[in-house]
C-alpha cells in the first residue's frame, strides 16, 4: 500500500458531477498554455492531435512543428493543394510519416466533400483518413465543445486508478471498459475544459511513476490503494536488434547518391541507398536508432564507384530542401562534418 495515497471517500459514478467540477476547476487554474489550446479551429486541432500521436509534447513544442505547419498550410485548402514533397518535408523529424499523408488526405476529403468547411458531426470526422475514435472525439470536444468522451494513454491510466481496474487496459476488454467509464463521466457542458483537464491530470499528477496523489484534485474519488501498480498492460514486445547497411557515395562534383524509400512507413522520403549483399566498402560510420520495437544499428559504407546504382545525386546544399527521415539526416550531417572525407 502506498502510504501517501489518501483513502477514497466518494464513489464514482455516483458523485460524477462533483468529480467533473473538480477536474474543470483544477485545469482552469493549472492548464499549460499550449499553442493548440489557443484555437477552436477544427483543422488546427486535428493537426495538433495527429502530431501528438507517438510524439512527445516537448518535441512538438521545441521545434515549433505545430506553428510552422500552420504557417505553411494555414487551412485545408492550402494543405490539399500542396505537393507530397512539401508535406513530408514539413513533417520531417516527427516520424511516422503516414500521419502526414493521412492529414493531407483528410484535407482533400474536406475540400471535395464538404466544400472546404470542416465537418462538425462526429461520424463525419471519424470517417476522415487516419482519424480514429480518440482523435475524432478530441476534434469535436476541443473545437466544437460537444459532449464526447476521449481516451488516450493518460486518460486510460487515470480511469484505471480511479476504478481500481486490474485488467489490461490495452486489450479489447480493457479498452471497452475504460471507454465505457469515460463516456459515463463526460459532462454535458464544459467538455472542452473537462477533457483537457483529464488528459493533463495524467500528464502532471497521475503520472506513470510516482503519482502525486496528495496534490490530485480528485483523490477523494480514487479507489486504488496502489496507483503505481496500475494500469496493467499486456506484455511488451521483445526488442529486436538488426543491422542496416547503407552506402555513402559522392561523385567528382560532390553529388551525394540517395534513393527514395518504398515501404509504407517512409514512402517517398530520401535515404542513403542500401548496400550490396554482402556489403562492400570501408565502414565510415555506425550509429543506432529505434523504431517501434526494433533497435537498428545503421552501418554506412563509403563506396567510390556507384555509377551503376539507381537513385539520384544531390549537392550538399540541396539536402536541406528534401524530405529525409531523421536517422539518415543525422548520418549525413555527421559524415559531411568529417574533414577526412575528400570528394570522390
Amino acid at each position: 500500500m502506498t502510504e501517501s495515497k489518501p483513502a477514497q471517500t466518494r464513489t464514482l459514478p455516483k458523485a460524477k458531477r462533483a468529480f467533473q467540477n473538480a477536474i474543470i476547476a483544477w485545469f482552469s487554474e493549472h492548464a499549460e498554455d499550449y499553442p493548440w489550446r489557443r484555437t477552436h479551429d477544427p483543422y488546427a486541432v486535428l493537426v495538433s492531435e495527429l502530431m501528438l500521436q507517438q510524439t512527445q509534447v516537448a518535441t512538438v513544442l521545441g521545434r515549433r512543428y505545430f506553428e510552422r505547419w500552420l504557417e505553411q498550410f494555414p487551412n485545408v485548402n492550402t494543405l490539399a493543394d500542396a505537393s507530397e514533397d512539401e508535406v513530408l518535408k514539413a513533417w520531417e523529424g516527427l516520424g511516422y510519416y503516414r500521419r502526414a499523408r493521412n492529414l493531407q488526405k483528410a484535407a482533400r476529403v474536406v475540400v471535395e466533400q464538404f466544400d472546404g468547411r470542416f465537418p462538425e458531426k462526429l461520424a463525419d470526422i471519424l470517417a476522415l483518413p487516419g482519424v480514429g475514435r480518440y482523435t475524432a472525439g478530441a476534434v469535436v470536444s476541443f473545437a466544437f465543445d460537444q459532449s464526447v468522451a476521449i481516451v488516450d494513454a493518460n486518460v486510460a491510466r487515470v480511469l484505471a486508478r480511479l476504478f481500481d481496474y486490474e485488467g489490461a487496459v490495452d486489450l479489447p476488454a480493457g479498452q471497452q471498459q475504460v471507454w465505457a467509464w469515460a463516456e459515463e463521466l463526460v459532462p454535458g457542458d464544459g467538455v472542452r475544459v473537462y477533457n483537457s483537464g483529464l488528459m493533463e491530470l495524467g500528464q502532471k499528477i497521475c503520472t506513470v511513476r510516482q503519482p502525486n496523489c496528495r496534490e490530485c484534485p480528485v483523490f477523494a474519488f480514487c479507489a486504488t490503494r496502489v496507483p503505481e501498480q496500475l494500469p496493467v498492460k499486456k506484455p511488451r514486445t521483445s526488442t529486436v536488434f538488426v543491422d542496416e547497411h547503407v552506402v555513402f557515395s559522392r561523385d567528382e562534383d560532390g553529388g551525394i547518391l540517395l534513393e527514395q524509400e518504398t515501404g509504407k512507413r517512409r514512402e517517398g522520403l530520401w535515404k542513403l541507398p542500401e548496400a550490396s549483399d554482402p556489403p562492400t566498402g570501408k565502414i565510415v560510420l555506425k550509429m543506432q536508432y529505434s523504431i517501434t520495437h526494433y533497435r537498428v544499428t545503421l552501418i554506412v559504407h563509403e563506396v567510390c564507384d556507384a555509377k551503376s546504382r539507381s537513385g539520384r545525386r544531390f549537392s550538399a546544399a540541396a539536402l536541406e530542401a528534401i524530405a529525409m527521415s531523421s536517422p539518415y539526416r543525422k548520418a549525413l550531417v555527421a559524415l559531411l562534418a568529417n574533414d577526412d572525407f575528400a570528394l570522390n
